[in-house]
C-alpha cells in the first residue's frame, strides 16, 4: 500500500527539515539564506499589490509569507498558487529570448513552494516547483515537476542525519562484483579514481579516502536545489535534487535525479532530449543529448554523451565521448572515443587515448565462477571491428587488436602492437612496433588531435599526449628484453619467434618482424632522448657542451605510473600514499595540490628518464658523454625525424594509391575533391616544417657546441 500523508494546507511549504535535525537556535531556513547569495533586499506585499495577485488568479495560504524586490510589477504573476515562504527578485517588463524562444519576464501557470527566485526570471507551465534557490535571468518552461528532498546528496556519495549506510551512492568501478567501488564526489579527477581503484589491500588508505570525502561536505539536512544564472529548462518531466551551475541548456529531459550538473558562462553544459539521469556528477562543458541513460557515473568536463548512449557505474574521463554504446564498472581516462551501436565495455580500466571500434566487446568477463572479470589497457587502446576479449586480459600502451574473437585471456606487455588471432594456423600473433612500421601517420596526428581537444579550464591534472613518454618507453625497454630473449630461444629451436606467457591458452603465440620491431625501438628511445635535450638546452639557454655536462647528471630510469592520464614515477605516487598514511595529507585538495606540483615538476623528470634512457639504450655512460657522441647522437635524432615525417607522408599516401580506395571514385580528380589533396595534407605539411625546425635546432647546437 502506498504510505499517503495528509497534514493541512496551512503547513504546505513548512518543516521542509524535522526539527530534530535542525541546530540549536536556528531555524529550517538557516542554510537556504546561506545558500541564497544574491544580495536582494526583499520587502512585503503591499495590499494594493495582493489585491492584484488575486485578481490574476493568484492563491497563496498565507501572503505574508510572499515576499519581493523592487523594482516589481505585480501584473507579471498570474494563475500561480504560492506556499511557505517564497521570496521572488526584480520583475520588469521586458521578455527574455533564448535559441528563438522567447518569454516573457515574471511568473505564470505555476505551483512554487518555498523558493527563492532572483531577477528577471521566467517561471513558466511548472506544474511543481520547491525549495530551490534559482538565480538571474532563468528560463524554467514546461517543467512537470522540480523538487528538492531535506536530504539532498546531489550526486555525491555521502549520507545525511539518520540515513542508513545502505543509502550511500557508491561507483562500482572496474569490477562487477563491487570489490573496487568508490564514493562520487563533485570535483573528483581521474587521479582520484584511479588511487582509490588500486590499493584495496591498503585497509588504512582505503579509510582515509572515504573520510578525504566526508570531510568536503557535511551531514545536515535542509540544502535547497540551486539553478545558476542565465540556465533554461525547457519542456522537461522531471528534475529532483539537483545542483545546476550558471548558463546551463537542458531542453526535453525525462529524468534529472540527485545530480551535481557543473556549468559556467565560459564552459556552459547542455542536457538534451530524452536523457535520464541519475545518481551522477556532471563535469563543466558537457554534450549530453539523445536517449542517453546514465547512472551512478561520473562524467568529467567536456566530454559527451549522445544517441542512446548508457553508462552505468562509470567513470569517464575529460574530453571524451561515447554515443550508441553501452559502458559499465569502467573507469575510463581522459580522451576517449566510443561510437556506434553496438559497442560493449565493460569492468575495464582504459588509460586514456583509446577508441572502440563497432562491435567490439571488451566484457566477456563471465568465463569464471563469478562476474569478477576486469580488464586493464594503457594508453592508446584500440580495438578493431568485431574484437571480442575475455577478462581478465591486460594490454601495454598503443595495442591495436585486429577484427577477431580471441578465445582465452591475454597479457600483452609489448606496446604499438598489433595483435590479431590467425585461426587457420590456431595462433596468436604479436606484431611488435605495428604503428610505427604501417600507420605512423595516424599515431603521430592523434597526439596532435588529443591535445588540440583538450578544453579543460581545470588543468590540475597534467595530461600526456605524445606517444613517446615515459610509460610507453620503459614499456619499449620491456618488449626488447622480451624480443632478445624469445629470439635467442627461438634461434636454438631454429623455427619461428614464440613467446610464452602472453595468452592463456596451450597455442603458439608468435612474435613477427622481430628484427625491425628492435631497430625501431631503439632508434625511437634515443630519439626520445635526444629530443628532450634539446628541449632542456633551449629552454635552459645552455651554451656549451661542458655545461651541459654538468647540468644533465646521473639519473636512474624510473618505473613510471599513468594516474588518470597524468604520468607520474611511481617513487613519487608511493610517497603519497605515505604521507596519506601518516597524516601529511588529509584531504582532497592536498592530493589535487600533488597532482599540481607534479605536473610542474613533470618537464624535469621526464628529462631525467629520457637522459636515462638515452644512455641505456646507446650503451653511454656519463664519462663517455663527449663531443663527439653527442654530435653522432644528434645526427642520429635527424635521421629518425626524417625517417618518422616520410613514414608518416607514406602511411597516408597508401590511401591515394590504393587501386581500391580509388574505384568508389570516377576520376583522380573526383577523389581530391572528396578527401583532399595529399600535397595540401595539412597535417603532413605541418610536420614537414616541424622537420625543418628540428634540422635547424640540432645545427645551432652543433654550432654553439662547436661540435
Amino acid at each position: 500500500m502506498n504510505n499517503i500523508i495528509k497534514r493541512p494546507i496551512s503547513s504546505l511549504g513548512f518543516q521542509f527539515v524535522a526539527d530534530e535535525y535542525i541546530p540549536k537556535g536556528k531555524d529550517e531556513y538557516y542554510l537556504r539564506n546561506l545558500q541564497n547569495r544574491s544580495g536582494l533586499t526583499y520587502r512585503k506585499l503591499t495590499a494594493a499589490e495582493i489585491q492584484t495577485l488575486i485578481a490574476n488568479n493568484n492563491f497563496s495560504e498565507n501572503w505574508n509569507k510572499v515576499e519581493v524586490s523592487d523594482p516589481f510589477n505585480v501584473s507579471l504573476i498570474s494563475n500561480c498558487k504560492f506556499y511557505g515562504w517564497v521570496r521572488i527578485g526584480r520583475l520588469e517588463a521586458v521578455f527574455l529570448e533564448f535559441h528563438d524562444v522567447r518569454l516573457p519576464v515574471g511568473i505564470y501557470n505555476s505551483s512554487i513552494i518555498s523558493c527563492d527566485i532572483g531577477d528577471n526570471a521566467v517561471i513558466n507551465n511548472v506544474n511543481y516547483l520547491s525549495h530551490y534557490i534559482i538565480g538571474n535571468e532563468v528560463i524554467i518552461t514546461n517543467v512537470n515537476e522540480l523538487e528538492v528532498s531535506d536530504h539532498s546528496k546531489f550526486g555525491n556519495g555521502i549520507i545525511k542525519q539518520g540515513e542508513k549506510e545502505t543509502v550511500r551512492i557508491w561507483l562500482e568501478l572496474c569490477n562487477e562484483n563491487a570489490g573496487r567501488s568508490i564514493l562520487p564526489f563533485n570535483g573528483i579527477m581521474p587521479g582520484d579514481a584511479w588511487l582509490w581503484t588500486r590499493h584495496r589491500d591498503d585497509d588504512v588508505l582505503m579509510e582515509k579516502l572515504k573520510i578525504f570525502t566526508e570531510k568536503r561536505f557535511d551531514n545536515q539536512r535542509g540544502y535547497y536545489g540551486k539553478i545558476g544564472d542565465r540556465t533554461v529548462i525547457k519542456n522537461t518531466r522531471i528534475v529532483k535534487d539537483a545542483w545546476i551551475g550558471t548558463d546551463a541548456y537542458i531542453k526535453g529531459a525525462n529524468k534529472l535525479k540527485n545530480l551535481t550538473i557543473n556549468s559556467s558562462a565560459e564552459v556552459p553544459t547542455q542536457i538534451g532530449e530524452g536523457c535520464e539521469l541519475v545518481n551522477g556528477i556532471v563535469g563543466f562543458g558537457c554534450r549530453i543529448f539523445y536517449g542517453v541513460k546514465a547512472v551512478r557515473f561520473v562524467l568529467a568536463s567536456h566530454s559527451q554523451l549522445k544517441y542512446g548512449a548508457r553508462l552505468i557505474n562509470s567513470y569517464l574521463g575529460d574530453n571524451s565521448t561515447i554515443s550508441c554504446c553501452e559502458v559499465l564498472n569502467s573507469l575510463i581516462f581522459p580522451a576517449h572515443e566510443q561510437h556506434h551501436n553496438n559497442s560493449f565495455l565493460c569492468a575495464a580500466m582504459v588509460m586514456g587515448q583509446s577508441n572502440m571500434a563497432a562491435g567490439a566487446t571488451i566484457g566477456s568477463n563471465h568465463n569464471s565462477r563469478g562476474a569478477d572479470g576486469e580488464l586493464i589497457a594503457g594508453r592508446g587502446f584500440w580495438p578493431g571491428l568485431c574484437v571480442s576479449l575475455k577478462h581478465n586480459s591486460k594490454f601495454a600502451s598503443f595495442t591495436l587488436i585486429a577484427k577477431g574473437d580471441f578465445p582465452a585471456e591475454l597479457n600483452i606487455p609489448i606496446p604499438f602492437s598489433l595483435i590479431s588471432n590467425d585461426v587457420s594456423r590456431d595462433q596468436l600473433l604479436i606484431m611488435p612496433g605495428y604503428w610505427f612500421m604501417y600507420n605512423l601517420y595516424a599515431l603521430a596526428r592523434n597526439a596532435g588531435k588529443y591535445d588540440s581537444r583538450d578544453k579543460r579550464v581545470d588543468k590540475t591534472q597534467n595530461l600526456e599526449y605524445d606517444f613517446l613518454a615515459p610509460d610507453s618507453v620503459n614499456e619499449m625497454f620491456t618488449a626488447l628484453d622480451i624480443m632478445k630473449k624469445a629470439s635467442a630461444k627461438s634461434k636454438k629451436k631454429k623455427g619461428e619467434i614464440v613467446v610464452e606467457g602472453m595468452e592463456n591458452s596451450s597455442r603458439k603465440v608468435v612474435l613477427v618482424k622481430v628484427d625491425e620491431a628492435t631497430r625501431i625501438f631503439k632508434d625511437l628511445i634515443a630519439y626520445y632522448g635526444i629530443s628532450e635535450l634539446i628541449v632542456f638546452i633551449e629552454r635552459d639557454r645552455i651554451n656549451s657542451f661542458e655545461e651541459l655536462v654538468k647540468r644533465i647528471g646521473k639519473f636512474v630510469r624510473k618505473d613510471w605510473i599513468n594516474m588518470g592520464g597524468q604520468l607520474i614515477p611511481r617513487p613519487d605516487v608511493d610517497e603519497l600514499i605515505k604521507s596519506i598514511h601518516n597524516g601529511k595529507i588529509t584531504d582532497w585538495n592536498q592530493v589535487h595540490d600533488f597532482y599540481r606540483e607534479q605536473g610542474m615538476l613533470y618537464a624535469s623528470q621526464k628529462l631525467q628518464h629520457a637522459i636515462a634512457s638515452l644512455f641505456e639504450i646507446t650503451g653511454i655512460t656519463s664519462s663517455k658523454f663527449t663531443k663527439k657522441a653527442f654530435k653522432q647522437l644528434l645526427q642520429k635524432a635527424m635521421i629518425t625525424r626524417e625517417w618518422m615525417v616520410e613514414n608518416i607522408y607514406e602511411s597516408r599516401a597508401k590511401d591515394y594509391e590504393s587501386e581500391f580506395r580509388k574505384m568508389v571514385y570516377e576520376s583522380e580528380k573526383e577523389m581530391e575533391k572528396v578527401i583532399g589533396k595529399l600535397k595540401d595534407n595539412s597535417f603532413i605539411l605541418q610536420q614537414q616544417e616541424e622537420l625543418k625546425s628540428f634540422r635547424k635546432r640540432t645545427e645551432s647546437i652543433a654550432n654553439k657546441f662547436k661540435l
